[in-house]
Formats: C-alpha cells, sequence, structure tokens
C-alpha cells in the first residue's frame, strides 16, 4: 500500500498597497497567517503561503508623481520594504506575487477578465460616481459619513467617465445563500452578519476599469487599450495567479481553493462580496474561510504620520526580538478586534510572559538537570500520569483555539502549561536530597518532557524559540543530553 498524500492547506494574506512602507499593522497580518501556515504544517498538512504587493492603481501612480519617482521604481522600493518582512519577522511564505509580474500574474488576471466575458457578466456603460482614491473604489452616497469616506476621512470626488462593469448584482442571492450556511464561512460572526446586512440592502453592479488616459498605471483590458483594468479586479485574482491560475494548470489545481484567506476589517467588502461573485462567475469554488483582523493603534491612538505616532517593524523588532514582539501581537491583540502597540504594555508582558515565565522555567528545570549526580534516563514508563494528562489537554485546548483563530487563547492555554510545570517544580522538589535518588530522576524526566512539550506547541507562535528549546534537549537516546543551560529572554529593566 502507497504512501497517503498529505492534506493540502492554502492561506493566503491580503497583498499590501506599495503607496508607502510596511507598519506594525501590515505586520499583524503577516504574523497572524504565518502561524495558521506553521500550525497546519505542525498538523503534518502541505502548506502554501501566499503574500504580496498590490502595484497598480490610481493611489500609487499619485503617490509616485508627488514624489517625482517613476513609478514602477516607486513600487519596486515600497514592494523590496514588504518582502523583507520574511527575515525580520520569520514568516514561511512560499511565494510571494507582485502585481505588476507579466509572467506570474497577468496571465491569471487576463484570464479572469475572459472567464468573466464570457459569462456575460461584464459590460460597459458611462458612469457618474464619487470615487475614493484612498480605497480605491467608487462610493455612494449612504457610504459617506457627513459626505466623506469613513475610512480615509476626506470627500471622494467626483467623476465621470466610461468604464467596464461587473454584474455583482446577479450573485446576491447565491452569496447570501453561501455565507449564510457557512460554505463561505465568514469569520468572526459579526463580519458574517455586517456583510450579509450590506448585501440585504441590495448589491449594486461595480465599476471594473478606468479609462487608461486617467490611469496608464496598470493591465490593458484584453481587446480594448483605451481602458485599464480596476484595481480590484486586477488585485483580487493575485490569489489564483500565485498558484498557478493561467499558466500552471496542475499546480492551481493542486491548491485552490483557499483554506484560509486572512484580511483587515476596512477591505471586508471586496473580499465577501466582489471576490466571491467573480469566483462564482468564473466557476470556480470560493474560499472555505474568509479570517477578518482589526486595525492597531499606537499608544491608544490611530496612527498617522501627522501624529508622529506610526510604529515601524523594524524599530519594534529592533527593541525586543523577532519572536517576542510575534509574541505580543498574538497574545497581546485580540484576533479579531481593534489592538492596541503600547511600549510599556510590551514591556510588562515580555518581563512576566517571557523573562519571568517561559525563560525562568527553561532556564531552572535545565540547570537543575544539567547539575543532576547522573544521566537522566530517557524512559516514558517513568511518565506521570498527571503530566501526560495535563500535555494532552493542552494540546486539545490548543488545537480548538486554534479553528477558531483564537491566538491569543491558545497561548494562554500553553502559558497555563507553563505554570503546571512552575507548580509541578515547586512540589517535587527534584533538587532536595531528601527525596529518593530514583524519585529525583523520575520528577525531572517529567519536567524535561513538559519543556520539550512547551517547545514544540510553540512553533507557530515563535518558532526561533521553539527551535532553541527543542534542539537542546535530546530525548530520543537512551539518555537525555542536554547541550546547555540556554538564557532565553532576559529582563528588561524599566527605568522609571
Amino acid at each position: 500500500m502507497g504512501k497517503q498524500p498529505k492534506e493540502k492547506f492554502y492561506v493566503t494574506t491580503a497583498i499590501d498597497y506599495t503607496n508607502s512602507v510596511p507598519h506594525i499593522g501590515h505586520m499583524l497580518e503577516k504574523i497572524q497567517a504565518d502561524v495558521i501556515a506553521r500550525y497546519a504544517h505542525l498538523q503534518g498538512k502541505s502548506v502554501f503561503f501566499l503574500t504580496g504587493t498590490d502595484e497598480h492603481g490610481t493611489k500609487v501612480y499619485k503617490t509616485a508623481q508627488q514624489q517625482g519617482i517613476l513609478v514602477k521604481k516607486f513600487a519596486d522600493a515600497n514592494s523590496k520594504a514588504f518582502k523583507e518582512l520574511k527575515k525580520l519577522l520569520n514568516l514561511s511564505w512560499n511565494e510571494f506575487i507582485r502585481t505588476t509580474d507579466q509572467k506570474k500574474h497577468w496571465p491569471g488576471v487576463i484570464k479572469m477578465w475572459k472567464a468573466l466575458e464570457q459569462a456575460g457578466d461584464l459590460y460597459k456603460r458611462t458612469y457618474r460616481g464619487l470615487y475614493c482614491t484612498g480605497c480605491e473604489t467608487f462610493l455612494t452616497e449612504k457610504d459617506l459619513v457627513e459626505g466623506k469616506c469613513p475610512i480615509h476621512l476626506r470627500e471622494p470626488e467626483l467623476i465621470e467617465e466610461e468604464n467596464y462593469f461587473f454584474r455583482l448584482s446577479a450573485y446576491t442571492k447565491t452569496l447570501r445563500q453561501k455565507i449564510k450556511s457557512k460554505e463561505f464561512e465568514i469569520i468572526p460572526e459579526t463580519r458574517a452578519n455586517e456583510i450579509l446586512a450590506l448585501i440585504d440592502q441590495g448589491l449594486d453592479d461595480v465599476s471594473f476599469s478606468r479609462a487608461s488616459d486617467k490611469l496608464p498605471w496598470g493591465i490593458p483590458v484584453p481587446g480594448d487599450s483605451g481602458q485599464t483594468m480596476y484595481v480590484w479586479a486586477d488585485a483580487l485574482t493575485n490569489y489564483l495567479s500565485g498558484i498557478g491560475y493561467g499558466r500552471d494548470t496542475e499546480t492551481f489545481k493542486k491548491w485552490w481553493p483557499a483554506d484560509v484567506q486572512v484580511i483587515g476589517k476596512d477591505i471586508l467588502r471586496f473580499h465577501a462580496a466582489i471576490w466571491p461573485a467573480m469566483l462564482l462567475s468564473a466557476q470556480l469554488p470560493l474560499p472555505k474561510k474568509l479570517f477578518v483582523h482589526g486595525f492597531i493603534n499606537s499608544e491608544g491612538q490611530k496612527m498617522s504620520k501627522s501624529l508622529g505616532n506610526v510604529v515601524y517593524p523594524q524599530d519594534v523588532v529592533q527593541e525586543f526580538g523577532t519572536d517576542s514582539v510575534r509574541y505580543y501581537f498574538l497574545r497581546e491583540i485580540s484576533p479579531t478586534q481593534d489592538g492596541d502597540y503600547s511600549r510599556q504594555r510590551f514591556v510588562e508582558r515580555y518581563n512576566a510572559d517571557l523573562a519571568n515565565g517561559l525563560g525562568n522555567l527553561v532556564a531552572r528545570v535545565t540547570g537543575v538537570a544539567l547539575k543532576f549526580h547522573k544521566p537522566i534516563a530517557s524512559d516514558f514508563k517513568m511518565m506521570d500520569l498527571g503530566v501526560e494528562q495535563k500535555i494532552k489537554t493542552i494540546q486539545k485546548s490548543i488545537d480548538e483555539a486554534m479553528q477558531a483563530f483564537r491566538f491569543n487563547d491558545a497561548l494562554a492555554e500553553l502559558w497555563s502549561l507553563i505554570a503546571f510545570a512552575d507548580s509541578y517544580i515547586n512540589d517535587k522538589k527534584p533538587w532536595s536530597t531528601e527525596n529518593p535518588a530514583i524519585e529525583n530522576e523520575k520528577v525531572l524526566f517529567n519536567l524535561l518532557v513538559l519543556v520539550n512539550s512547551v517547545g514544540v506547541l510553540l512553533e507557530p507562535f515563535m518558532p526561533e524559540t521553539s527551535k532553541k528549546i527543542v534542539k537542546n534537549l535530546d530525548l530520543k537516546g537512551k539518555e537525555i543530553k542536554i547541550k546547555e543551560n540556554i538564557k532565553l529572554f532576559p529582563r528588561i529593566e524599566v527605568i522609571i
């Protein structure tokens, strides 16, 4: 009997606009998606993780012009900054797609356009509407708050031109059914309800192109050089083009549909209405899950250049280290609501959970084990039933939390295992000469198994720390080998 193929798992992030460099809001989404990808890998699945940059559209074009830079050069520089997050944050993505990539991305976009055309869902008409450059979308009066875009807080410009439109209205009923039945599951449920309320108001057809003289920066509409594809028609297709749509049928069939797509709440409408409607039109399966996260504030305020409170990933990583940053943003920030970055809160979390919690446990257990008068046998017959049961319970709880993308709860469960190990060592006192030597050896074996389990379960969240813990212990031979007493997280002294 042949070896069973691994279950596939495909996860994506939204692709980021190259009108500026990444801040910690972009970082949060990448870390969340990376944890999802790594956890699936830990479960033995074959994983493909896609991210990238969205480089076309009015916003990128105008920003480059304002800065007096050639738009291609401008997009290249900012795309590179997003790509560099891989090393900075220890991300495990497999492919970084760029919408300016004419070999990898454009064939898929052209194929998608033709599929929509063939379905009879693209048509041309003159349109007069309010356009928000920040959102790269037309808005209706009901979308505005006091005459302004609710996200970018500025008045949209009035535009009148002939465009191609996508027949989104034709998919209202089907979309409602797919979302309600959770065939296309939107997490959290509040976001599903939000998009259902929008659908119930009625979905209007959406502009899918701009006149080329107004927008020369983009993919030309096939067969109509006077029109440039609207940025969302181009950008959303990255989830297909990144895995071979339009150029590598076998690879595409292997990975699609996406198992999880990770996005921010501001682009919910595009991903929960326009995107699935495009797929339905092109007769492609819908993604299984859409996970929607909130925004990150800085020290209690919305990040803005004018306030001078924008926090950049390289600055926070340089100060605290990659795994500490990953931990804070996964543990402190609600996965689905708006969260806050505060340096003071970061230091508090770091000292309490990493220095005094995880770091102290690992140093304490390995320190006592290294001082033990003889090698510790690696004999699972010495396993304490209570310890074994605790590890299994925590594994189950972490799995339940991860299925719902509750990263903070998963880490809280893992830290309860650290607390259990702390109580166990305090209670059993394996350094005491009053205990029989065989009893101390048994306790140390159980503690080393606990530390190793913490290290293994930590991998999706803090991969470098996980590697250090697991590589330092070797439980496979007859005797446990410990390389050194590692110091993971030195305490940060708070200057008052």
